[in-house]
């Protein structure tokens, strides 16, 4: 009870000994919003930054300035090749248009000639050649990305980049290598649960579509009724593998942004409070009494270290 009666005592003391305006425990500074002002030195604008800037390219390309890496990229995906002039691999640029303009030629040939013969041969090697064609233009971005030079490791903008092109290579990319298979097995498993889906709604769609159509006699063992039952369940099925694949896509791609911004954020197991007794006399203009004097007082001071 002594005990008790000590420490009441001590902390009302303490709280006498504060200062009548609480406001005297606050820098002048932290009231006058400056950073705004053209004027000042320290300005910064409010607004964002431009997604895509063609002068600041323009100035790249000719090696006049540094673009950023979303700006390179953004006008690779455009005109490729322009990021191996951006990175000065001009040697590149002989690979990647010959070989997309081969490719897309020979396949666009054999396309033709299967329209004209229906030779499913012609269809299968130009379906192939097409899509070495958009293998050449996935590995130009790619290209572009890594050779893309940088002092800061890791690079926000190359871990998105490289999350974008490839599922999972931004997390490598970060270090993080545990989460890859988490979110190639929801892209795999995503993708697999919307072709099912898909050639179930086609099936049943096929089925109600031939016992619904006047003048066919069907002797299938499934009637119109359940067909269109299951045609909309696989159907609403598909479409929610597909909300789940683009959701873990984006995901991942968010992921890696982020931890590569907090890759240099301090996080430790130091989780400490401090609590100790201080005298507040602030120098700004709220620690004055009305007689002009400072206004000293004692109080307490709260720390915390996390």
């Amino acid at each position: 009870m002594r005990r008790f009666l000590f420490i009441s005592v001590l902390v009302a003391l303490c709280m006498c000994a504060l200062p009548q305006r609480l406001s005297a425990q606050f820098r002048q500074d932290a009231f006058t919003q400056t950073y705004n002002d053209e004027n000042d030195s320290t300005y910064v604008s409010d607004t964002t930054d431009k997604l895509f800037s063609f002068k600041e390219w323009a100035g790249g390309m000719a090696h006049k300035n540094r673009i950023k890496i979303g700006t390179m990229a953004a006008a690779a995906a455009v005109l490729p090749g322009t990021a191996q002039i951006y990175n000065r691999d001009y040697w590149k640029l002989g690979i990647v248009y010959g070989g997309m303009g081969t490719c897309a030629g020979l396949g666009g040939y054999y396309l033709h000639q299967y329209k004209k013969t229906d030779v499913l041969k012609y269809k299968q090697t130009g379906t192939w050649l097409l899509a070495g064609a958009g293998l050449i233009y996935w590995g130009s971005l790619m290209d572009g990305v890594v050779c893309y030079e940088s002092d800061r490791k890791p690079l926000p903008g190359r871990a998105t980049l490289y999350s974008m092109l490839l599922p999972g290579l931004g997390q490598a990319y970060n270090g993080e290598y545990w989460k890859i298979p988490i979110y190639q097995g929801g892209i795999i498993a995503s993708v697999y649960f919307l072709t099912s889906n898909d050639l179930n709604y086609k099936r049943f769609k096929r089925i109600h579509n031939q016992a619904t159509t006047p003048g066919v006699e069907y002797t299938g063992p499934i009637s119109a009724d359940t067909a269109k039952y299951y045609r909309d369940v696989y159907r609403r099925y598909r479409d929610y593998s597909a909300v789940a694949l683009a959701l873990v896509y984006l995901i991942q791609v968010i992921d890696a942004n982020v931890f590569a911004y907090m890759h240099d954020f301090e996080m430790n197991d130091d989780l400490s409070l401090r609590f100790e007794p201080t005298i507040l006399a602030p120098d700004n203009q709220f620690c004055y009494a009305p007689n002009g004097q400072i206004n000293h007082a004692v109080g307490f001071r709260l720390g915390l270290t996390f």
